[in-house]
């Protein structure tokens, strides 16, 4: 019997955020899986917000005639390319630290993958890794607060590239388990 893990990332991990993550693990006695899900940036909403950053002035003609003209396909392909490179890094720095992993890109809604995953791996917990999102964590729109409405596993999340100390300096970081 295995005891599995769902994380669910936002970046590649670091060989301290791995390891961080495995010492968690530890004193587990059976075999501890990881199930390493990375969304996929969109694709439609990157242009979006890359022509939004541009000013009236400077945009030369309406946003739609410019979407006609990128190649959708390829910023999807570059989208899909960068997330996979990242899951691979995450999963060799995984590995690096001696834990057993797999991992998938995802290109459903993030905590919806999740909530899948755990229910198919018959998940243990959650980890979510993300950067600091304050905005999103007050108002409880952060994935962490998603998944705790909508899985039945203890939760918890952490910081990336920031130490347990570190996390728990200013109560950010490790909102729960």
């Amino acid at each position: 019997m295995s005891y599995d893990v769902v994380l669910l990332v936002e970046q590649a991990l670091t060989a301290a955020d791995a390891a961080q993550v495995r010492s968690l693990h530890e004193a587990i006695d059976e075999p501890v899986t990881y199930h390493v899900l990375m969304p996929m940036e969109d694709a439609a909403a990157r242009i979006e917000a890359s022509l939004g950053t541009l000013s009236g002035g400077e945009l030369l003609g309406s946003p739609s005639l410019m979407l006609n003209e990128v190649d959708l396909d390829a910023v999807r392909k570059d989208c899909l390319d960068r997330a996979s490179g990242e899951l691979e890094a995450t999963l060799a720095a995984l590995r690096f630290a001696g834990a057993k992993a797999t991992g998938q890109v995802v290109d459903t809604p993030p905590v919806e993958a999740l909530k899948a995953k755990v229910e198919q791996v018959d998940g243990r917990e959650a980890i979510i890794l993300t950067r600091p999102h304050v905005v999103a964590e007050f108002f409880h729109l952060d994935w962490t607060s998603q998944a705790r409405r909508k899985i039945g596993v203890p939760v918890l999340h952490l910081l990336e590239h920031e130490s347990f100390d570190e996390q728990a300096g200013e109560g950010e970081g490790i909102t729960g388990v």
